[in-house]
């Protein structure tokens, strides 16, 4: 009995965390297109337009590292 003195303080911390990290992700809208990436995936008619504000491709380092791919 003694052990729930600090088991149930403990477990309201956890979930007034989790509770915490949920509003924090709500406020930064990372739930604004849950399907959004399945359905670009799946289905070929789906609008393929790169978000506001995403750099051109041409601006994004490529997979070797930031070194530019030879062109034949």
């Amino acid at each position: 009995m003694a052990m729930l003195v600090y088991l149930i303080p403990i477990s309201l911390g956890l979930g007034g965390l989790g509770l915490a990290a949920f509003f924090w992700a709500l406020r930064h809208h990372q739930y604004d297109d849950p399907a959004g990436a399945s359905q670009r995936i799946l289905l070929p008619d789906f609008e393929d337009a790169p978000m506001p504000g995403t750099p051109p491709p041409d601006a994004v380092q490529s997979s070797t590292g930031g070194i530019p791919a030879r062109t034949p």
